[in-house]
């Protein structure tokens, strides 16, 4: 995988940076390392907001960044983390040293995922270089305005966009490293890596 990305499982990833530790939408984990100096949420839904997986990534520095509309559900968790600290879609951020930017995330045409949450994915400037973590996504205007160095997209189907929808978004925003995540059927990941053009290199955990 990129330098410095663990893939774990769903949305969640481990990667390192300047500031330290970075995990995304921690869940399901096997391990309880408490070693996260920052962990980023996407939104609020069971399998990437998970109390009891931020219990076994977070220690009591722990920054545990949320989109505004997450602030009260936030809450929830303070006792597990030093600090929360809110952030807004199209923004860019620099917290205790890690800088990172706000994309919205959203659906077109379904329900889950509404453009009115004002969910995010981000874009973390890690040891990887940019890392763009899209959330449950679809192929928006926003999304396919990003840059960077490593994408982690969603193709699931349903939820989140589908194999061949999330190689089109890859070929548009032209990582160098593309990963297909939050996905249950391997097939979906296998029709993803072949339908990415060459010279993006498609990582399959």
């Amino acid at each position: 995988m990129g330098e410095g990305i663990r893939f774990i499982g769903q949305n969640c990833i481990r990667l390192t940076t300047a500031a330290g530790v970075v995990y995304t939408d921690p869940f399901r984990m096997t391990e309880e390392p408490h070693d996260a100096d920052f962990v980023l949420i996407t939104h609020d839904h069971y399998d990437h907001f998970s109390p009891e997986d931020l219990a076994k990534v977070c220690k009591k520095s722990t920054v545990l960044v949320v989109p505004e509309r997450m602030a009260e559900k936030a809450q929830e968790v303070s006792g597990l983390v030093g600090k929360t600290v809110t952030v807004r879609y199209g923004s860019a951020y620099s917290v205790d040293g890690l800088n990172f930017e706000t994309v919205r995330s959203y659906n077109i045409g379904k329900m889950f995922h509404p453009k009115d949450a004002e969910w995010v994915g981000y874009i973390i400037e890690a040891d990887a270089g940019r890392v763009y973590v899209a959330g449950d996504s679809d192929a928006t205007e926003e999304a396919k305005a990003v840059k960077c160095d490593v994408a982690l997209i969603p193709i699931g189907g349903k939820y989140t966009m589908d194999a061949a929808e999330g190689a089109e978004l890859a070929n548009i925003i032209n990582p160098k490293v593309a990963i297909p995540v939050h996905y249950f059927d391997p097939e979906a990941a296998e029709k993803f890596a072949s339908l990415v053009k060459p010279g993006i290199r498609t990582e399959i955990r």
